[in-house]
Parts: structure tokens; C-alpha cells; sequence
């Protein structure tokens, strides 16, 4: 609900513009940049759930604080870019925490399902939350889908506290200090052929996405032409794909294998973005809907792929600053890429910026073709150069 709800709010309540709307996405993901190495050590010596519980409220509490500070008349963009900045600080101990959970709950060869089950879970989540935004601000305002933002945190930590599953021990590293912990996650990924490639795959295609999704609502609104509470479903309806590509995430990996399934969805999916900037009013909307929603089932069944490679290639004890060292690229250059779209949006128009962000979206799969990845049908399962070392750090 946040990803249409506060860029509603401020462009249809306070009148922000494309480099407002791209300050907002970025100031969201900054804390990965900022926080997101040592973030990855804290995680590794913690318990992973209570880490979780701890962000869900933390969230509710930032997000209750917008429509608390527009009923007392004092909402501001600056209290929206603080929501998200901390808001995001929160996120990426959540998702650090909850990538590194799964293994602990589930034998590896149940990692796929899981994990298409969680993503397709997530992808469901991700076409009702945006229509259920756009159908609050139609009915009431903008602010409303904050609020019921808000109150979703809380559900999230009651189905937490309703996990009967003991988390697995994991074998205690040496306290070696935060600085060579991070160290050991960063060498980790810089030595191994796969992670490399795929740290710059999902680099450059967040710069990408990032760019044309952070104004993406004022494309809709200012140029297109559509309602505030328009805009939601027409998110939602790009968001469907989702759901496909995580459940056809195990379908395409058991007919052509993890690598080459990888290959296909990336390489495969990517170029329907340049639909989007096509879209127009009446039925030219379908162009937005149709390239979205085949770019997000592509990127969705990708992630599906990747997630559980990682999870079951990785060391347990070195997960957690693994996730976050890829991700701490992966996700540090989506406020690049915001920050990059609204700045081009007030110079150059924000369509022209569609096409810019949307031709490179195009083409960052090509990266896979780097390295040994597009040699074999499928991921290995342990790093090869090393096998018995960390089968056994186990």
C-alpha cells in the first residue's frame, strides 16, 4: 500500500512534482547503502525473528505518524522523506532477517517452494495493496492508505508470533569484530563467479526499475490523466504478474534448469517495459498494464531463482552478510535511480524519462552473459572451489 499511498499523498494532497516523487523513493532505500554491511553482521548474531517483530513495529509507529500529522494539519514532504528514510531502516533489517529465516525453517530441497510460495504471497499482497491505496484515496484521501499501511505491520508481527517452528542453531562464528565481519561477507560474494554476476545483474536492473516506478504516479496522474484512485488499480493490475512468475518460477527451472530458467526470465521479459511509456488515455492504458505486469513476473520468477540459490549455496553462519554485501549494491543504486528519474523527469519531461528508464531496463540482462552462469543448465549447490570447506562449516 505505501508504494501508491505515499507518493499519493504527495502529489495529489501536497502537490510534489517528479523530483519530489523521486526524493521520496530514494530517501526509502538510502538506508542500504548507509546501514546495510554492518546491518548484515547485527543480523547474523541475532536471533532472526525477534529482529523482525522489532521492525514491524517500528514501521506501524512511522507510518500512524502521516495521517496522525495531516488530521493536526502540519503534514509536510518533510515528514514524508523522514517516514521513508526510517521506515527504510527498518526494511532492511526485515528483509535481511526474514532472507536468512527461511533456511532455518525449511531442508534445502524445500527452499523453492517455499520460497515461491512466500514471493507469490508477497505478489498477491502487491496487487491488492495498491488497489485497496487507490480505492482509500478515492473514497476518503490519500492519507487513508497510509493509515491502513500502518495498521498492516501489526498483522504481520501477530503471524509472526504464530510461527511454532524453533528456528535451527546456527554455528557461532568467532567475534572477530564488525569491521572483519563485513569484511567476510564482502570477499565472500567479490571471489565466487555467480554471486559477482549476479550482484551486477540486480544492480543495474533496480537502477532501471527504480527509475521508471519512482515516477511512474505522476506519469499516470500529470501526463496520462488518471484518477488518484485509478492509479491504484492500474498498479495492481501490473503487479498481477507477480503471482505468475512466482509460482512459474519452479515450473520454468524444472523444464530448462535453475541457470537457464534464470536466463529466460530476465533476458526474456525485460523488453515489454517499453510498453509502458506507450500508455495513453482509454484503451492505450492496457500498454502500461501489459508491459508492467510481464516485467514484474519476469523480475518476480528471477528473484524466485536467485533467493534460493543463495540460500542453499550460501553458509548459514555467513548468510546474513552475504544477502546484505549483494544488497548492499542491489539496493544502493535504487536511490541513484530515483533520485537520476526525478531529476530527468523536471528537466527533460517525465515521459522522456519513461522511455530512458524503461530502454535501459531492456537490456541490464545481457550482464548475465558474464561469467560462467550461461555455460550450464543449472546453478551449482556449494561453491565449487571449496566444496568440503563449507559443506562442512554447515
Amino acid at each position: 500500500m505505501s508504494a501508491v499511498a505515499l507518493p499519493l499523498v504527495a502529489v495529489a494532497t501536497l502537490g510534489a512534482g517528479p523530483l519530489e516523487a523521486g526524493m521520496l523513493a530514494a530517501a526509502s532505500w538510502l538506508p542500504w547503502l548507509l546501514i546495510g554491511l554492518p546491518a548484515g553482521a547485527w543480523v547474523d548474531r541475532l536471533p532472526r525473528r525477534p529482529v523482525m517483530l522489532a521492525c514491524d513495529a517500528v514501521s506501524c509507529a512511522l507510518f500512524l505518524s502521516v495521517p496522525v500529522a495531516a488530521w493536526c494539519g502540519v503534514l509536510a514532504i518533510g515528514h514524508l522523506l523522514v517516514v521513508a528514510f526510517l521506515s527504510g531502516i527498518s526494511a532492511v533489517f526485515f528483509q535481511t532477517a526474514s532472507y536468512a529465516y527461511l533456511p532455518g525453517l525449511l531442508p534445502a530441497d524445500e527452499l523453492a517452494r517455499g520460497n515461491a510460495r512466500l514471493v507469490g504471497g508477497e505478489s498477491a499482497a502487491n496487487i491488492a495493496g495498491p488497489g485497496v491505496a487507490g480505492l482509500l484515496a478515492q473514497a476518503a484521501s490519500a492519507v487513508a492508505g497510509v493509515l491502513a499501511d500502518a495498521a498492516s505491520f501489526l498483522v504481520s508481527a501477530v503471524l509472526l508470533t504464530r510461527i511454532r517452528t524453533a528456528e535451527a542453531p546456527r554455528p557461532r562464528a568467532d567475534r572477530t569484530g564488525l569491521r572483519r565481519e563485513i569484511a567476510d561477507g564482502l570477499r565472500f560474494v567479490a571471489a565466487d563467479p555467480y554471486l559477482r554476476v549476479l550482484t551486477a545483474v540486480g544492480a543495474t536492473g533496480n537502477l532501471a526499475l527504480t527509475g521508471y516506478q519512482s515516477v511512474l504516479v505522476v506519469f499516470l496522474v500529470r501526463v496520462v490523466g488518471v484518477s488518484p484512485g485509478a492509479v491504484g488499480f492500474l498498479i495492481a493490475g501490473m503487479s498481477a504478474g507477480g503471482v505468475i512468475g512466482a509460482f512459474g518460477a519452479t515450473r520454468v527451472t524444472r523444464r530448462f534448469g535453475t541457470a537457464r530458467g534464470l536466463l529466460l526470465c530476465q533476458l526474456g521479459t525485460a523488453p515489454f517495459g517499453l510498453l509502458i511509456p506507450l500508455a495513453g488515455p482509454g484503451w492505450r492504458l492496457s500498454f502500461a498494464v501489459a508491459g508492467g505486469a510481464v516485467v514484474i513476473a519476469g523480475v518476480t520468477a528471477g528473484n524466485v531463482i536467485k533467493g534460493s540459490f543463495r540460500q542453499a549455496y550460501v553458509p548459514s553462519h555467513l548468510l546474513g552478510r552475504v544477502i546484505v554485501s549483494m544488497q548492499f549494491l542491489n539496493y544502493g543504486t535504487i536511490p541513484v535511480g530515483a533520485l537520476a528519474a526525478g531529476a530527468l523527469g523536471a528537466a527533460l519531461g517525465v515521459r522522456p524519462t519513461m522511455w530512458i528508464t524503461t530502454g535501459l531496463l531492456a537490456v541490464f540482462g545481457l550482464i548475465l552473459l558474464i561469467g560462467p552462469l550461461h555455460r550450464r543448465p543449472d546453478l551449482p549447490v556449494r561453491p565449487e572451489d571449496e566444496p568440503r570447506q563449507f559443506a562442512s562449516s554447515e
